[in-house]
């Protein structure tokens, strides 16, 4: 364990950029808390984790039970005593143009992606606060910064997300926040869209789309800055990408 290794909570580890995030922060020397809906995948990923010698812990978590990530919280102060970051990764992106009507997904997007980031920030916040230190890490998305035919829910989730993150920033001077807006990226995220011409689109767009590894990279740089630093946003995108 490094000198100044961070208690480092991901959510949405089980794949995509939580599981890159997950495996070099381990690397790195960090300790990690990772959770997600799919233990199983959390169980492999421990797994092979800790037999290349990392340190790591985890539970099955649902960022949109407010209580779901309360305990996972929780488990981080009973293994390890304090939280230094929480990475408030889960998303989802069922995409489908307005007029499709889906209701149940837009809802999903509501929770999934700004009240599970709200539910992450009241369970970790208090927490920091006591610590007077600590990071809150919130995936926005390019999404956050523009809008798409086909993307205006999603779209409208992640532009909440960077304004509470910069609310979150200016209320708390003590408390780092960093706002990551990754670009097409290879994931599992697209396998949401249940709109079929959509589903078409994306599938075009993501052509360019740069490994996870790339937004997990950007993540440890904003982590291992200085504790006077805060890398309050970053946008990572593949460079062919024109938006």
């Amino acid at each position: 364990m490094k000198s100044d290794s961070k208690v480092v909570l991901v959510t949405g580890a089980s794949s995509g950029i939580g599981e890159a995030t997950v495996r070099l922060l381990a690397e790195r020397g960090h300790r990690l808390v990772m959770g997600a809906r799919r233990a199983d995948r959390l169980s492999a990923l421990a797994d092979e984790v800790r037999s290349a010698g990392g340190e790591v812990e985890f539970t099955p978590l649902d960022v949109t039970d407010l209580g779901s990530m309360q305990s996972f919280v929780d488990l981080a102060l009973e293994k390890y005593g304090r939280v230094d970051v929480i990475v408030n990764n889960a998303g989802v992106m069922p995409l489908s143009p307005l007029e499709a009507l889906k209701v149940e997904e837009w809802n999903q997007m509501i929770d999934v992606n700004l009240r599970g980031v709200l539910h992450g920030i009241a369970t970790a916040l208090p927490v920091m606060k006591r610590q007077r230190s600590g990071q809150i890490i919130n995936v926005s998305s390019t999404a956050g910064h523009r809008v798409w035919p086909s993307s205006a829910v999603y779209s409208a989730t992640k532009h909440a997300v960077v304004a509470l993150s910069e609310g979150l920033r200016q209320e708390n001077p003590d408390i780092r926040v960093t706002i990551l807006s990754p670009g097409a990226t290879q994931s599992e995220l697209a396998k949401t869209i249940t709109h079929a011409e959509t589903a078409e689109f994306v599938d075009r767009f993501r052509e360019v789309a740069i490994p996870a590894e790339a937004i997990a990279c950007a993540i440890s740089f904003a982590i291992e800055q200085p504790a006077d630093v805060d890398v309050s946003e970053m946008i990572v995108r593949p460079t062919a990408s024109s938006n």
